[in-house]
């Protein structure tokens, strides 16, 4: 807020009109949505707040324990040729309907407007009582404080247009039976509430003779107004300061020497406790003509003054805010009538439940559409990376079948030069050192570090967050022999198939976890789509969460479903006897064995030296190996080193064949069957037919 603007001098006051419209926009509640222009008088439980709003408004509050202020009070002066007082109750903005309706129905009946003031204490009984506020101290049943405003309109042909918003009086220590801790808070709370707007003047009354540095409602003030801006200091209870120093301290104040103020301090004469009900303000106000007063400025001191300034100030400040404000209500009701569009047309009957669902559904299986097949144009939920179901699952399967051709099998194969060039995805290389290499690696693992596995807790009990995969460890040889030797019997040169499918078994040891795994991270990224495809068609939490509750075991059961059929793949490959007919096999058979001939055999080669010109030696690029070293090759080994080399062989031709249809296979079966396309796909369960399907019950009245 400008300073020149609170400062000015100018008399171009907001009109009257303007002023009701705000006054209106309070009754409605407004205030809780858009900061509304306003003077809010705060202060402590004796600071004098009672005293001032009646030499401002001439409303004689009460100031017995029973009946001070124990929710904020509006008053409102407003010139008009008929003279009355009218009063309601307007309900805090976290009221219930029934409680709305109570206090809505609270009109009281206002005497003439000369006994008005002597029948305010029973009025506000009457109005403590309908906003359920104790009205007996000793009494257990209703509460101290309340959210209620109550509501005072003044009108008369002699009143100014001033609007004042009284809240309670802060406090540090409870009463015994009357109060608590959390009274304090609550209080404290609430004058929070009220002051911590950009377009509040804060009022803050300050008892002149209570030194100015222990008052928290200052300090408070300073919170939301740091540079004292829109904070106006008003000290009452001038005469009970006597001692020539305090009195100074206090002129020092209001010329602006000691913790200065923009809109500075006045100095107001209220009647007090002890004053007696015939009490004229006129000849107390006397005392300010007398030192020291009378060396302040005029315009300073006095209910009249300062009734004026906060007149002026009301004026200006509504001036200046009201476009800003106009523009702020339109457009919390643009964003109201946008969520109003997203909810829906109205749905009260079964018919028009039915027919929102409908819709719904349709909507949202056009989204899954369009996830499955990376129309990603097609609607701006897109527009964000996480919704892009298909892509994350392209990624993920190629991410499960990259690390497992490295890293699925328990114990590195052996390999030769010959194998290496043969396998051109079956390298023995870590899959970090691998990912650091392939570009398009190292991209689908960044993508899919967002998916967070424990992001949903319905899925605790079904997927599997276990990530870790070891690398494949050395000592097939031995291993191979050590199995041959613990299952052999009395066959020569050859074993039993019972071995190879030991081998087979032990070898896929990972294939149950890294299976189970892959499945699970797809299942969050499609519980997430879901999610967020609700999220986005349906903008009432509450329709939200009763479709979760229709639907959810249901999806539960079928992502339960793909990591059944995963686990049955599994048991398919390893609790059977190995076969395969694919051909394949043999050709990788025979790869191997021809390449370990090969490597045995180059181990005893030698370069070719040819003959040239004049009978030159020459040195040719072809390897040659005596016939006898052929045969050598052959001789001195053993039956378990020959059986052995058998099972090794046979093992990786079988696992190679085995290992790329069992990716297959999950990915087609589990993934794209049972969780994507299939007819029972999770994202098949909210369908138009599931609407068509509910029953009378499951529509609420």
């Amino acid at each position: 807020m400008a300073v020149d603007m609170i400062t000015s001098k100018s008399n171009h006051l907001a009109s009257p009109a303007l002023l009701r419209k705000i006054d209106q926009l309070r009754e409605k509640n407004v205030g809780q949505h858009v900061p509304l222009p306003q003077l809010v008088v705060v202060g402590d439980q004796s600071s004098g707040k009672s005293s001032l709003l009646e030499s401002l408004t001439g409303v004689p509050f009460p100031r017995d324990l029973e009946l001070c202020t124990r929710y904020a009070t509006q008053i409102t002066s407003r010139r008009d040729p008929e003279s009355r007082v009218d009063i309601k109750i307007i309900a805090g903005p976290h009221a219930s309907d029934d409680h709305k309706k109570l206090v809505a129905s609270y009109r009281p009946e206002i005497p003439p407007m000369e006994d008005f003031r002597s029948h305010l204490r029973e009025i506000l009984k009457e109005a403590n009582a309908r906003m359920g506020i104790r009205t007996d101290l000793a009494s257990c049943e209703g509460t101290v404080f309340s959210e209620d405003i109550l509501k005072i309109e003044i009108c008369g042909p002699s009143e100014d247009y001033l609007t004042v918003i009284d809240v309670p009086g802060i406090f540090r220590n409870p009463s015994e039976g009357i109060t608590t801790k959390a009274d304090i808070q609550l209080v404290q709370n609430m004058v929070r509430g009220y002051i911590k707007h950009s377009r509040t003047i804060i009022l803050a009354v300050l008892p002149s003779n209570v030194d100015i540095a222990t008052q928290e409602i200052l300090t408070m003030a300073e919170d939301f107004d740091k540079s004292g801006e829109r904070t106006l200091g008003v000290l009452t209870k001038p005469d009970l300061v006597t001692e020539q120093s305090a009195q100074a301290n206090i002129c020092n104040l209001v010329l602006g020497k000691k913790r200065p103020l923009t809109l500075g301090y006045y100095i107001v004469r209220s009647r007090g406790a002890d004053d007696a009900d015939a009490f004229n303000l006129s000849e107390a106000e006397n005392m300010f003509l007398k030192t020291p007063w009378n060396t302040l400025p005029k315009d300073r001191l006095g209910a009249v003054a300062l009734k004026a300034r906060l007149t002026e100030l009301l004026g200006q400040i509504t001036r200046k805010e009201f476009p800003e404000l106009l523009k702020d209500v339109r457009k919390q009701l643009s964003d109201c009538q946008a969520t109003m569009k997203e909810l829906g047309p109205a749905r009260q009957t079964e018919k028009e439940q039915r027919l929102f669902l409908s819709s719904l559904a349709r909507r949202f299986q056009e989204l899954v559409e369009a996830a499955l097949t990376a129309r990603y144009s097609s609607h701006d939920i897109f527009d964000k990376v996480k919704p892009r179901l298909i892509t994350y699952v392209a990624n993920l399967t190629e991410t499960f079948s990259y690390d497992f051709a490295r890293k699925a099998h328990l114990r590195h194969f052996e390999t030769t030069e010959s194998n290496e060039e043969e396998e051109d995805d079956e390298s023995d290389k870590d899959v970090e050192d691998d990912l650091s290499e392939d570009a398009n690696a190292r991209e689908r693992a960044i993508l899919l570090e967002d998916i967070d596995l424990d992001e949903y807790s319905v899925l605790d009990n079904i997927i599997s967050k276990d990530s870790g995969i070891e690398n494949p460890r050395s000592g097939i040889t031995s291993w191979t022999e050590k199995l041959y030797l613990q299952s052999r019997g009395v066959d020569l040169g050859i074993f039993g198939g019972t071995i190879l499918s030991s081998a087979f078994r032990e070898q896929s040891d990972k294939w149950p976890s890294m299976a189970k795994m892959y499945v699970s991270r797809v299942i969050v990224v499609i519980h997430r789509f879901m999610v967020i495809a609700l999220d986005t068609l349906c903008a009432d939490s509450c329709v939200r969460e009763e479709i979760w509750a229709s639907i959810l075991d249901e999806v539960l059961t079928r992502y339960k479903a793909a990591l059944h059929q995963a686990t049955f793949l599994v048991s398919l490959e390893r609790d059977k006897k190995p076969y395969t007919v694919n051909h394949y096999f043999n050709e990788n058979l025979q790869i191997v064995r021809g390449n370990r001939k090969a490597a045995m055999l180059k181990a005893k080669s030698r370069q070719e030296i040819k003959r040239g010109f004049h009978n030159s030696a020459q040195v040719s690029d072809n390897l040659i190996v005596d016939l006898e070293d052929v045969r050598s090759t052959t001789k001195n080994k053993s039956n378990v080193d020959q059986v052995k080399e058998e099972i090794h062989d046979i093992l990786w031709s079988y696992y190679r064949v085995a290992r790329k249809r069992f990716v297959d296979n999950v990915y087609q079966q589990a993934v794209d069957h049972c969780l994507l396309t299939g007819t029972r796909s999770p994202l098949a369960v909210l369908t138009q037919e599931w609407v068509i399907e509910l029953d009378t019950t499951d529509f609420v009245e």
